[in-house]
């Protein structure tokens, strides 16, 4: 009688499965991108091609069996774990630092950026809201899900719109901040496209060059240097790179999950089970990044001490690992969108005119902000930020990739290390969330102390504009 699980059960073969559908469908758009001549002009990236390919096979499967093609929790734990081992990945590259006129506050620079983007979707999403609430009778300060759905992702849109609806009586609230993070995939998909196709037509990117490019240096850097671990000896280089991916992620897990620990004594009260967990678990990828960090440098100390002789991070590999992580991260995410909240005739209204003027807000303002603020590489400034501001980090990389592929610019370190900045100057923002949804009153003094923090990171993020032409004044 055997025990356990037989090789032929479904359950054996589940993931394997999942990663097929995932696979083949960016092997499909990558096929249909590379062979229609429209497609390709129009450089849609292939991962973002894949996953609405595979959001409409989905589709149309469960509408024909009532099943669904792949459990919504799996696309969501890839989501989850693909952005936080790709920034694990990047962080552990030992990369020269970019050197131009402003490398070395690109990381302030970005995370000021960042947040003030946070700021003008939150100040643009209240106001609509607000409005609506007088109008439509909907809830005043469902709008500040916009920040979150567009700038935080599908976690903080579902943490906090659940925040909303169980504490605050925002009655479908989870469905709406799904739906918000889900359009702005959507939205990063659309703007990407519109700005690369504006590079394209005035000739400073061209659609075959889109793919990535092996230098001869680059050669160098897959197989090693001479002072690299050897490519294959008794275990694989690249199963090497993987194992470093895999401790700092989860020296992260380890570390938030002590902190868990401490919110379950109820030491916190209700601070920490609905503000202060959600944030920890939510930047997953944050905490991934910062041990990737330790561990280099722990790496960096034993070489110097020489207790071991080799380098044992290689730059290629760290990137590859990175760009199979987004790529399965962005296909994962946009097969997982979820609409539904348009199907609440109450919602239409609002989450429609929340959503299209989040990405309208966004784009304007980062094509205004990122040739002054990032002179030295403003499209790939704004590519990074512009799919970090409605997507994820991770859709950031991918657009950032059909105009830097090698990443040999500073916006790519820009995207792994702004993220302290953008929470010491993103927390206060963060306070106001539970206060705006307490009453219409509160909503309305929120607004006025977001205006007012707008005000202040533009004097932060334009500061060297502003006190240059000041000097000048003076001379």
């Amino acid at each position: 009688m055997t025990t356990g699980i037989n090789f032929w059960d479904g359950q054996v073969w589940a993931f394997i499965v999942t990663m097929f559908y995932l696979f083949a469908a960016m092997i499909a758009a990558n096929t249909l991108r590379n062979t229609i001549r429209p497609l390709r002009l129009l450089m849609i990236p292939s991962s973002v091609l894949g996953g609405l390919l595979l959001l409409l096979v989905s589709f149309i499967y469960k509408e024909v069996s009532g099943r669904a093609l792949i459990p919504t929790v799996t696309l969501e734990m890839l989501t989850y774990h693909g952005l936080g081992l790709g920034f694990v990945a990047m962080a552990l590259r030992n990369i020269e630092k970019k050197q131009d006129s402003r490398s070395r506050s690109g990381a302030f620079d970005a995370g000021a950026t960042v947040v003030s983007g946070y700021l003008i979707q939150a100040v643009a999403g209240l106001v609509i809201s607000l409005a609506c609430h007088y109008l439509l009778k909907s809830f005043w300060a469902s709008g500040l899900l916009l920040p979150m759905g567009y700038g935080q992702g599908p976690g903080q849109a579902y943490n906090w719109g659940h925040n909303y609806e169980a504490l605050y009586g925002f009655t479908g609230g989870t469905s709406f901040g799904l739906t918000v993070a889900a359009m702005g995939f959507i939205s990063a998909s659309v703007g990407g496209v519109v700005y690369l196709n504006g590079l394209r037509r005035r000739g400073i990117l061209k659609a075959a060059g889109s793919g990535f490019q092996e230098s001869e240096e680059l050669t160098k850097e897959h197989y090693g240097g001479k002072n690299e671990i050897p490519l294959a000896e008794s275990m694989d280089k690249f199963t090497v790179q993987l194992a470093l991916v895999f401790i700092a992620y989860i020296a992260a897990y380890l570390f938030m999950k002590g902190i868990d620990l401490l919110i379950e004594t109820g030491k916190l009260g209700s601070f920490g089970f609905n503000t202060v967990r959600p944030l920890i678990w939510g930047f997953n990828f944050l905490f991934g990044t910062v041990f990737a960090i330790l561990e280099r440098l722990i790496l960096r100390g034993l070489r110097k001490k020489g207790v071991i002789r080799r380098e044992y991070t290689n730059v290629f590999m760290q990137n590859r690992i990175a760009g199979f992580m987004f790529d399965l991260m962005v296909v994962a995410s946009i097969a997982a969108i979820n609409l539904s909240a348009f199907t609440e005739r109450k919602f239409i209204v609002p989450l429609s005119i929340i959503c299209v003027a989040g990405a309208v807000v966004t784009y304007f303002y980062l094509r205004f902000l990122c040739p002054r603020v990032f002179p030295g590489y403003p499209h790939e400034a704004f590519l990074s930020l512009y799919g970090m501001q409605t997507g994820t980090a991770s859709t950031g990389v991918i657009l950032l990739r059909e105009m830097d592929p090698n990443f040999e610019t500073q916006a790519s370190d820009n995207i792994v290390y702004h993220q302290p900045w953008a929470i010491v100057f993103g927390f206060p923002m963060l306070l106001l969330l539970p206060v705006a949804a307490q009453s219409v009153v509160k909503g309305w003094v929120t607004l006025l102390i977001l205006v007012a923090l707008f005000a202040v990171m533009q004097l932060i993020v334009f500061r060297k504009l502003i006190f240059r032409r000041k000097k000048k004044g003076k001379g």
